[in-house]
């Protein structure tokens, strides 16, 4: 669990870890260059609970989306990661339903070619938990991914660039592998993704689209989807600027060349089956 500046909410998280049916059998909280009391809770949590580690790292002050939160992430993982069945990455702003290990564990022994799992996240608006509707329903989300050691290991585990927390699911298809998001499992999400309109974050969604290998029209399309869920029209110019900059820079992607062109089939399929809905 890689953390930064979550003494709002770690205790509430780590609760829900405690409170769980069936607790995880460890726990490695990586506390990356907090200024506030994050490490101070974690390390009374795991005075109190030996499944429960922190693990205190000082990265650059800079901010490197991708790469920033999948480093914490590998920090915290342990050399011998391989004895253990599944692993699971999550965020320190979440609260978990009391039988979500039970559950996602459920899954895994169901479905023996599962290879990613999660629930849903739902923020809260108005007194009412709503669903997050910031990715489609079967997307495995970021903070709340679970992984089958298969799995993460055939897809070389997590990939210190913007745009990872969709690359892995789509690598976990292209190596055979099945997905699936449990929808009867609720987590809350205490501090809502960023969906702001500014140039920089546009720019970060072209880039992610390059790692991607997505292509010019599929980014077109997701630049132009939006900018038009967020009233913004400046928002494909400032996204497709960037990963135009990217690709004359050659800059190094996520996905070799087929992946590539698995991605851009996945997500035509994608595309398609909406369209079709529509009709």
């Amino acid at each position: 669990m890689p953390v930064h500046n979550e003494a709002a909410h770690m205790r509430s998280c780590l609760d829900s870890f405690i409170g769980q049916t069936r607790p995880p059998n460890s726990l490695i909280v990586v506390d990356d260059h907090s200024t506030d009391a994050t490490a101070a809770i974690v390390r009374e949590y795991a005075e109190a609970h030996p499944w429960i580690q922190l693990v205190e790292r000082k990265s650059s002050a800079q901010r490197q989306p991708g790469a920033k939160v999948v480093g914490a992430f590998l920090a915290g993982l342990p050399g011998d990661w391989q004895r253990f069945d599944y692993l699971g990455k999550f965020d320190g702003d979440i609260i978990l339903p009391p039988d979500y290990f039970e559950k996602i564990l459920e899954s895994f022994v169901l479905r023996p070619n599962l290879g990613m799992c999660s629930g849903l996240m739902y923020i809260e608006k108005q007194g009412e938990w709503i669903y997050e509707a910031i990715a489609d329903r079967s997307h495995v989300r970021g903070p709340v991914k679970f992984y089958s050691r298969d799995c993460y290991q055939a897809i070389g585990g997590l990939r210190p660039f913007i745009g990872w927390d969709t690359a892995d699911v789509l690598l976990a298809r292209f190596y055979g592998f099945e997905t699936e998001t449990r929808k009867d499992l609720m987590v809350k999400h205490l501090r809502p993704t960023g969906r702001g309109y500014s140039a920089r974050n546009a720019r970060l969604q072209g880039l992610a689209l390059y790692n991607l290998r997505y292509g010019w029209l599929i980014s077109g399309i997701a630049a132009c989807k939006m900018a038009l869920t967020r009233k913004k029209p400046l928002l494909p110019w400032y996204a497709l600027t960037a990963y135009i900059r990217a690709y004359a820079g050659g800059k190094p992607r996520m996905l070799s060349k087929e992946q590539g062109r698995f991605a851009r089939n996945w997500r035509w399929k994608g595309i398609l089956s909406r369209l079709l809905k529509g009709f």
